[in-house]
């Protein structure tokens, strides 16, 4: 485990760009569908219990939230998509948000995606991976809640993800993740070491979360 990511601390939120923290540095984004465990995994990743905020309200971040890892790195929990009982203005407004941040924010080197292992690639993650393939930013995907599967069930779903990907033009990893048994996260840790590092090079076949 890194213990840098122990040091994270929240900065602010924002709903528009204008109002984020400066844009230098690196810091890599946390996107997913808002009942699959981002905040969690921020959490559990940082050894912090409410650095991110959770809830049993799917759809509670609305806005971009920015913590410090340390003075040149960042984690950004982005709004969660596919919340059915977000308003449709809302949703519209978010999606403007996030297509800014994508396409105008020079220190984003990389995304987490982060999928429940029991929902994977929904036509929103599958969108998700088009629009970093258009803009070449490299994905560590997160298969959270993977206590929730027989470990066969969860490699199997593992490794057939990976199957699906593999003709992914940019650099992408998968592996098992729980928040809630605390697995996982050295290998998470070491992605984001690549990435922060300034690599572009993500393994394309990670059987992690063993």
């Amino acid at each position: 485990m890194n213990p840098i990511y122990t040091q994270a601390k929240f900065i602010n939120s924002s709903p528009q760009l204008k109002n984020t923290p400066e844009d230098q540095g690196l810091e890599v984004a946390f996107a997913g569908r808002s009942n699959a465990g981002k905040s969690s995994a921020i959490n559990a990743l940082t050894r912090q219990n409410s650095l991110a905020r959770t809830s049993k309200t799917p759809g509670r971040t609305q806005m971009l939230n920015f913590f410090e890892i340390n003075a040149t790195t960042r984690f950004v929990d982005l709004p969660g998509y596919g919340y059915a009982r977000v308003p449709l203005e809302v949703k519209k407004d978010w999606h403007k948000l996030m297509e800014a941040y994508f396409i105008h924010r020079k220190s984003l080197c990389a995304i987490v995606l982060v999928m429940d292992i029991r929902h994977p690639l929904t036509d929103y993650d599958k969108q998700m991976i088009e629009w970093c393939e258009h803009v070449q930013l490299p994905i560590h995907i997160l298969l959270t809640k993977s206590d929730k599967l027989a470990f066969g069930a969860a490699k199997s779903t593992l490794l057939q993800i990976q199957k699906t990907l593999a003709q992914v033009s940019i650099p992408l990893s998968v592996q098992l993740f729980s928040a809630l048994k605390k697995t996982g996260i050295d290998d998470v840790h070491l992605a984001l070491d690549r990435f922060f590092s300034g690599e572009k090079i993500a393994q394309k076949q990670l059987n992690l979360g063993e």
